[in-house]
């Protein structure tokens, strides 16, 4: 007999997931997994690092973040127009942003990414494995760990 996990839907966990990844592969994969691990929220997907700083600083005629909502950020490293760790800097350095989370997703496990990604202010970071099952399990973890985080609304 299988135990059935609890399923975390909006009204328990009212976070919006925004994912900033220029691979749809990825991204389906990542959206996939995380519902197979109980994460049932909204989630928003940008193309690029352009993208999401124009959502979340309201500019560039964007509709923009809700005020008074919680949202935590899947960030990729390597996309194009601005790269992820310039839009994790722009995001730390922003009093009204400060408090969100981010969580880095990337291929890239170069120690000095790493160091310097933490260093910005990133909140953990997930290095995305190559092989195609061990990426899966990867983000069916992030999605257990994400079940059990706290994120705080942004305010305007």
């Amino acid at each position: 007999m299988s135990k059935e996990r609890p399923v975390i839907t909006n009204d328990e966990w009212n976070v919006t997931v925004l994912i900033a990844d220029d691979e749809p592969g990825h991204v389906n994969l990542v959206k996939r997994n995380l519902k197979r691990a109980g994460i049932l929220n909204e989630i928003m997907h940008f193309n690029d690092g352009q993208e999401i700083l124009d959502f979340l600083f309201r500019q560039n005629g964007s509709e923009g973040r809700d005020s008074n909502t919680a949202y935590l950020l899947l960030l990729d490293i390597r996309m194009p127009k601005v790269d992820g760790v310039e839009v994790l800097r722009r995001i730390k350095e922003c009093s009204q942003l400060r408090s969100l989370p981010v969580i880095m997703l990337t291929t890239t496990d170069d120690p000095r990414e790493v160091t310097r990604c933490h260093e910005l202010g990133c909140n953990n970071y997930v290095t995305k494995p190559v092989d195609y099952e061990e990426f899966v399990n990867a983000i069916q973890r992030l999605g257990m760990f994400l079940r059990i985080v706290k994120v705080p609304e942004l305010a305007d």
